[in-house]
């Protein structure tokens, strides 16, 4: 939307200084000629406002599995020409003879264009993410019956559609006849994950966001499944063929060639997370070009300091459970991870996490950089990238997931970040429940102003170098 209004107001104030003989530019008093000017801004201002109501009454702000690209182009259309309709209907009605027809024109055709553009490479760009595994739904399918085969073959084969299949779960219907009875004879046994009973812990285990129900389900089946899914916050598609236990009336959302009802639980917080995600780019971008310099010295120093590469790069466990590299700079010796097992009985923290105060490891200008946490200025590379956030739960290691209990894997929900609660409320706390604590309740409980709030405090805790 933000987009939208931009490109309409930008192209606007372009034609409208690039017509000097319009009415507004002639020679006049300055008060009419500020009224003038006045009055084109306000019609302006409504024309971005009507477009972007229409365009979302026509779902093109919703998500990218809606409808295909030409569907997306055409409704486009529809939407700028319904509005430039209004427009001109407004300025006809209203007599507003001061505001040129050819910038009027102008802005209409070329918003248009530029706005069908947009969205084609917006949906190209996304596609390209999907192939990569990127920004996808994770799903799961209830019944493995020939119907839950056949949309399971559709959505992997379909990778445009943006859905990472997660497995199957079978009915009980199935158990009871056994799955060779029900299901297709091309199911792999590798693809159920679990029975329905088993629906909590699954949706946590594999990061589901939405539930497929499909196969030999019953009325009671469909509304428990529904109840299920509505108290983990995650969402729900019924084909329309099980509709039993479902409102009839509800509308059809098509998931590539699979009409669906679909029932949404999880309300995503779009405009928060784009500022969000804006923020860290400004941040990190604006950090970065002013740590420079310093970087280029400590980089320096850890090559004079000891032998081995400049930074240290390890593979992480991002947003659900996702891996990516993580960088920083190397505060350690370079073997220090084959070490590591050597030092177990001077670990200080209890649980899967690992921190020794005199890790003889680390080396001399490491651990002025731990103190201060200089170390961790490269990560600002990893939010450029999207991989971390600036605020959020510590990205673990393998190591340390593997070992987690189904509720720990609750801050995985979210991406990691440079910093978080725990860093600023309990960094020198041994105690493993309270790590999980504090990153759970961030998850459950983030807003931007809990995000400016750690950031603050976290110019605090750098500055009295509480850092490990």
């Amino acid at each position: 939307m933000a987009i939208d209004v931009a490109t309409v107001s930008l192209l606007a104030v372009l034609f409208f200084y690039l017509r000097k003989d319009t009415s507004v530019f002639q020679p006049g008093h300055p008060t009419a000629l500020a009224a003038n000017q006045l009055s084109f801004f306000l019609y302006l201002g409504g024309f971005a406002i009507i477009l972007v109501l229409i365009s979302s009454v026509q779902g093109l702000y919703g998500p990218l599995q809606s409808f295909g690209g030409w569907r997306e182009q055409r409704l486009t259309i529809q939407s700028c020409v319904l509005s430039s309709l209004i427009l001109s209907g407004a300025l006809y009605f209203t007599y507003a003879g001061s505001v040129s027809r050819a910038v009027v024109l102008a802005t209409l055709l070329s918003s248009t264009f530029l706005l069908c553009i947009r969205r084609a490479s917006w949906r190209y760009y996304m596609y390209r993410q999907y192939d990569r595994n990127l920004g996808t739904r994770n799903i799961l399918i209830a019944g493995a019956g020939p119907s839950g085969l056949a949309l399971k073959n559709h959505l992997c084969r379909v990778r445009h559609l943006g859905y990472t299949f997660k497995g199957f779960v079978l009915t009980d219907s199935e158990l009871l006849h056994g799955t060779n009875h029900t299901a297709h004879a091309d199911v792999s046994t590798s693809d159920v994950v679990g029975v329905v009973d088993e629906l909590t812990t699954l949706v946590r285990k594999h990061f589901v966001d939405e539930l497929f129900i499909t196969g030999q389900c019953n009325r009671y089946l469909v509304e428990n499944l529904i109840e299920v899914a509505s108290q983990l916050a995650i969402d729900v598609r019924v084909v329309p063929d099980l509709y039993d236990g479902v409102d009839p009336t509800m509308p059809i959302e098509y998931v590539g060639q699979f009409p669906t009802f679909p029932l949404h639980f999880h309300r995503i917080r779009t405009i928060s997370l784009f500022i969000k995600r804006a923020l860290d780019i400004i941040f990190a971008a604006i950090a970065l070009l002013l740590a420079m310099p310093l970087m280029s010295l400590v980089a320096l120093a850890i090559r004079l300091d000891s032998p081995g590469p400049v930074f240290y790069c390890a593979e992480r466990i991002g947003k659900k459970g996702s891996f990516f590299r993580c960088w920083k700079f190397r505060t350690m010796v370079a073997n220090a991870d084959a070490l590591q097992s050597t030092l177990l009985h001077m670990n200080e923290r209890d649980g899967v996490l690992f921190k020794a105060k005199h890790d003889p490891r680390i080396t001399r200008v490491g651990r002025i950089l731990r103190k201060y946490s200089i170390d961790e200025l490269p990560q600002f590379f990893n939010v450029l990238c999207g991989t971390m956030s600036i605020v959020g739960p510590r990205p673990p290691v393998l190591r340390e997931v593997s070992q987690y209990k189904l509720q720990h894997l609750r801050r995985l929900d979210v991406s990691p970040g440079i910093t978080g609660l725990w860093q600023v409320q309990s960094r020198q706390d041994p105690s493993f429940d309270q790590y999980i604590s504090l990153d759970t309740h961030y998850v459950d409980h983030w807003s931007l102003w809990l995000d400016a709030k750690i950031m603050i405090r976290t110019v605090g805790v750098v500055i009295s170098g509480t850092g490990s």
